[in-house]
C-alpha cells in the first residue's frame, strides 16, 4: 500500500457521501463545502467521500471535479482521508477522473460500475484492473445497480481483490448476505463497506467494515453511536439507535438521491437546496416530511443534529408543538 493511502487501507466507520453545495448562480459554493467538511471531521467521519452520486458527480465539469477535491483535501489537511469518486462508463475518462483525483489530493478513488454500456463479468474487470494500473491511490470499487443495471459478481470482486491497487467495494445492493460470502474469498483487509444506509447495521453484523452515508451527512453523531455500540457488543443499544434514524432514512430516500437529504440540510443552515438538472426541487410532499423529521429530530436528539436552527425549521418546530425546548445551546453529550 502507498503512503498516500495508508489511512483508507483500515477504513470503518461511517464516512459521508458529500453533497456538492451550489450557491444562487449554480456555481460550487466553496465556502459551504469546506465548512461542511470540517463539521463532519469534528463530528467523527472516517472520511470524507467527494464528488460521487450524492455529489452530483455527472454535473460536475473537470475543473469542478479537482476543485471538490482539492478543497476537501484542504480543510481535512491529513485527518481524515479524502475518498473522490472517479468513476465512468468510458475507461479513459474514468482513468482521467483518477489521475485528476491523485493530482489534487485525494487518499482513494471510488469507482463506479460503468453504467448504460452493460459489460460482461470480463468486462468489469479489465475496466477496473486498468484504471488500478493507472494511479498509485488505493480503488474503492462501487457496486450500485439500481443505478447502473449492471452488477458486479461476487467472483468478479474476489478477482479484482487480488489487484493491490484495490482495497475495498462500496456495497449499495442491500444485500446484507454478501459480506460473509465475500469475506472469505477477499480475506480479512478488503473493506466491505455499506452503500445502503436501510441495512447498513445488518451489514456490520455479518461482516462489514463500515457504511459511505447519506444518513449521517444530517445525523453524524447518531450514525457514529450505532457504529461504537455495534463494535462494543452493545447489540441492544445499537439497534435502538438505528431505529431511531430509520425514519430520517427513508425521507432522504422518498425522492431521487441527492435531493432530500441537500434539503434536509438547507433546513439547518448548512448549503442551499439547490440541485443541476436534470434532478429537480422537492415536492411539497417530501418537504413537509422531511422537515418534521428534522423538526422531531431536533426535540428528541438535539445532540446528534448537525447544523442550527434556521427560521423555516423553527417556524415548523412551532407548528409541531416542539418550540418548548427548542434551543441552539444544548449541551452535545458524548458518543
Amino acid at each position: 500500500m502507498t503512503s498516500i493511502g495508508r489511512y483508507v487501507s483500515k477504513l470503518a466507520g461511517y464516512a459521508p457521501a458529500v453533497p456538492t453545495p451550489f450557491d444562487d448562480r449554480g456555481d460550487v459554493d466553496s465556502a459551504a463545502l469546506e465548512t461542511f467538511c470540517d463539521r463532519q471531521i469534528q463530528e467523527g467521519a472516517t472520511a470524507l467521500v467527494v464528488c460521487g452520486t450524492t455529489g452530483e458527480a455527472p454535473t460536475l465539469s473537470m475543473e469542478e471535479h479537482c476543485t471538490l477535491i482539492r478543497l476537501a483535501a484542504g480543510v481535512s489537511s491529513g485527518r481524515v482521508p479524502v475518498i473522490a469518486g472517479a468513476g465512468s462508463n468510458s475507461t479513459d475518462h474514468a482513468i482521467e477522473l483518477t489521475r485528476d483525483a491523485e493530482a489534487s489530493g485525494a487518499d482513494a478513488v471510488l469507482s463506479v460500475v460503468p453504467y448504460y454500456n452493460k459489460p460482461t463479468q470480463t468486462g468489469l474487470y479489465e475496466h477496473f484492473r486498468a484504471i488500478a494500473q493507472s494511479t498509485a491511490l488505493p480503488v474503492i470499487l462501487y457496486d450500485v445497480p439500481s443505478r447502473t443495471v449492471c452488477r458486479l459478481s461476487d467472483d468478479t470482486v474476489a478477482r479484482l481483490a487480488e489487484l493491490p491497487q484495490i482495497i475495498g467495494l462500496k456495497d449499495a445492493t442491500g444485500d446484507v448476505t454478501r459480506p460473509p460470502r465475500l469475506r472469505p474469498r477477499v480475506g480479512k483487509d478488503f473493506r466491505l463497506l455499506s452503500g445502503d444506509d436501510a441495512t447498513a447495521l445488518p451489514f456490520l453484523v455479518q461482516g462489514g467494515n463500515g457504511c459511505i452515508s447519506v444518513t449521517s451527512n444530517v445525523v453524524p453523531g447518531l450514525c457514529r453511536s450505532i457504529y461504537l455500540a455495534y463494535k462494543q457488543g452493545q447489540m441492544q443499544r445499537a439497534q435502538s439507535l438505528a431505529h431511531q434514524v430509520a425514519q430520517l432514512t427513508a425521507a432522504l430516500f422518498r425522492e431521487t438521491n441527492p435531493v432530500p437529504v441537500k434539503y434536509a440540510l438547507s433546513l439547518l443552515g448548512l448549503m442551499a437546496p439547490s440541485v443541476r438538472l436534470p434532478l429537480v426541487e422537492l415536492t411539497d410532499q417530501t418537504k413537509s416530511e422531511l422537515a418534521q423529521v428534522i423538526a422531531q429530530m431536533r426535540e428528541q436528539h438535539p445532540e446528534y443534529l448537525l447544523g442550527k436552527e434556521c427560521g423555516p425549521l423553527q417556524r415548523l418546530a412551532r407548528g409541531y408543538g416542539l418550540a418548548s425546548r427548542y434551543s441552539s445551546h444544548h449541551r452535545r453529550v458524548p458518543a
